[in-house]
């Protein structure tokens, strides 16, 4: 009998214990059931302890205010705030609408209405924050409104930012724009520093100017919002009403307009010039570009390209300045005039805006037909006239011409009328030391298609001679003199020579000829000074520093007046 209810009893408890079992089961089964179905209904309140330690404490996120803390059975590891949320780390402060936080990580989910607030000078707004104190990281994501950062006279605009509250920079990765009172950039990527002020954007940047002055594309830039200076790093294009600049090395100061560019820069104006150079200052308001290192200014609609080891231009007044090795080109024709001077300018003459280009000193030019040197030159495009002063000398194939002026008037671009008004000496080489030479008080030379056609000498005529036989030999020399003389040339002969009135002169043989009879006064040939190319430009021979030096021709002139008296 004692056995049996033994046995009983032992049954009894094994049931008690099964139920218990089963029973526990069920309640967590219906735990779990009510927290899917009614999710936060299974939160209560918990009462705030106003913390004791030091809120400043580094990188720690202090709750500082919620019009209610919560606490989740199910994720205990966060409290859930809402209302008026506001919490604060060091200096800076972070208000939401509701919040996780995770107090032991240091981390906080910010949700509805977020915003970042240090000092009185920065802002950050967006609708969703996640902060990492361990890692102090701040990421911000758009929900409707987007994300915005404000920073005195700054303002930067993405959909996500990520702001490192360490480095203190914050930085968006998919399209975002920045702007302050002077500029607009937008990027794909950027980055701003509130404490330089420095930002940094890469692929496909847009920098616009708030004034609709400029347009600059590049795909990386570097600009500073207080200083309003972009830093060029990339291929960057620069367009504007005026011009088009093409870089990749440079700075520009959007505050006073001036951009300097490195790296062989191109401005491209919209009147077709183009200016280039090692670097390049310019003055966009002004219109004024400096140039330092091989400038090349190029004028496609006049067909004209100045260069020198430094110069400028200005686009408002359209004026050109060369030095170090200056060197004009005019290619209108075909066949290119070069000329070099120390120093070359150009402007335009009132007040019809002719052009005008002055050379000067120790002046050399080339071209295939015609070559010449002077101490100074002038172009004035009002009349297609060419100036050459002090000492000038010009060439034609083995012609010579010298006097104190020579005045050469173009037809596209093409000599037809060469003007010596008050002395001219003409050489033409015939064999080994022997010359045709004239000279006279005023000569005139006509040209047809670049080739010397006529030759008109007036006023003391003086002439020596070497006619050619019929065997094509010479043996005797013509010295002349008159009042006028007029030759016409075809090619390399002398079809006529008409030498009137009052026409003195001797013929001599000439093996019985002195030396002294072979040259008119005042005559030499300087071919040891003609340019050969356009590179023998700049080679300046002694013997033309010399002849520079010297006084100017006169003495034959004033010789011949006084006899004239």
């Amino acid at each position: 009998m004692t056995d049996r209810t033994e046995n009983t009893t032992q049954k009894n408890n094994e049931l008690n214990k099964r139920h218990k079992i089963l029973n526990s089961v069920l309640c967590l089964l219906a735990i779990w059931l009510m927290a899917l179905i009614f999710g936060d209904s299974l939160l209560y309140a918990v009462k705030p302890v106003i913390p004791t330690a030091n809120r400043h404490q580094k990188g720690k996120i202090f709750l500082e205010y919620a019009d209610s803390l919560s606490l989740n059975e199910m994720h205990p590891e966060y409290q859930v705030l809402s209302g008026h949320v506001k919490f604060r780390k060091g200096d800076m402060y972070m208000y939401c609408d509701s919040a996780h936080f995770y107090d032991k990580e240091n981390k906080m989910n910010a949700f509805g209405n977020v915003k970042m607030e240090q000092g009185d000078t920065l802002f950050v707004y967006s609708d969703v924050l996640y902060y990492d104190g361990m890692q102090e990281i701040a990421r911000l994501r758009k929900v409707q409104n987007g994300v915005r950062l404000e920073h005195r006279n700054t303002t930067l605009f993405t959909d996500s930012l990520d702001y490192d509250l360490i480095a203190n920079i914050g930085y968006y990765f998919k399209g975002g724009e920045i702007s302050d009172d002077k500029n607009t950039i937008t990027s794909i990527y950027g980055q701003y520093a509130p404490d330089t002020k420095d930002s940094e954007f890469l692929y496909d940047v847009v920098l616009t100017n708030n004034e609709k002055k400029f347009v600059l594309n590049t795909d990386t830039l570097l600009y500073n919002t207080k200083t309003h200076i972009a830093d060029i790093v990339g291929h960057t294009t620069i367009e504007s009403d005026s011009s088009i600049v093409y870089t990749d090395r440079g700075w520009y100061n959007t505050d006073k307009d001036k951009v300097q560019l490195l790296n062989r820069s191109l401005i491209v104006g919209k009147d077709g010039q183009t200016l280039t150079g090692d670097t390049i200052v310019y003055d966009r308001a002004n219109g004024f570009g400096e140039v330092f290192g091989n400038m090349v200014l190029t004028d496609t609609a006049k067909s004209a390209v100045l260069t020198g080891g430094y110069g400028y231009h200005n686009e408002k007044d359209n004026t050109s300045f060369a030095t170090r090795r200056a060197l004009a080109m005019e290619y209108s024709q075909g066949d290119t005039v070069f000329v070099h001077g120390d120093t070359i300018r150009t402007y335009l003459q009132m007040p019809d805006s002719s052009r005008v280009m002055c050379a000067y000193p120790n002046v050399r030019f080339y071209r295939t037909d015609v070559q010449g040197v002077c101490d100074s030159l002038t172009f004035q495009s009002r009349d297609s006239m060419i100036f050459m002063h002090r000492h000038p000398i010009l060439w034609n194939l083995e012609r010579q011409v010298m006097g104190n002026v020579i005045q050469i008037h173009l037809n596209d671009s093409t000599v037809d009328k060469a003007y010596l008004p008050e002395y001219g000496l003409m050489g033409e080489h015939v064999e080994e030391e022997f010359y045709n030479q004239l000279s006279g008080k005023e000569m005139i030379a006509t040209f047809i298609d670049g080739k010397l056609r006529r030759l008109d000498v007036n006023g003391n005529v003086m002439a020596i001679m070497l006619p050619m036989e019929k065997d094509s030999t010479y043996n005797k020399l013509v010295d002349a003199e008159g009042s006028f003389l007029t030759v016409l040339v075809d090619g390399q002969k002398m079809e006529k020579l008409n030498l009137w009135p009052d026409v003195t002169g001797k013929v001599t043989p000439l093996f019985l000829a002195k030396k002294s009879q072979y040259y008119l006064k005042g005559f030499k040939w300087y071919e040891a000074i003609r340019p050969k190319d356009r590179y023998d430009l700049f080679t300046i021979p002694d013997e033309q520093r010399n002849l520079f030096s010297e006084p100017e021709a006169v003495a034959p002139v004033k010789r011949i007046r006084e006899q004239e008296n």
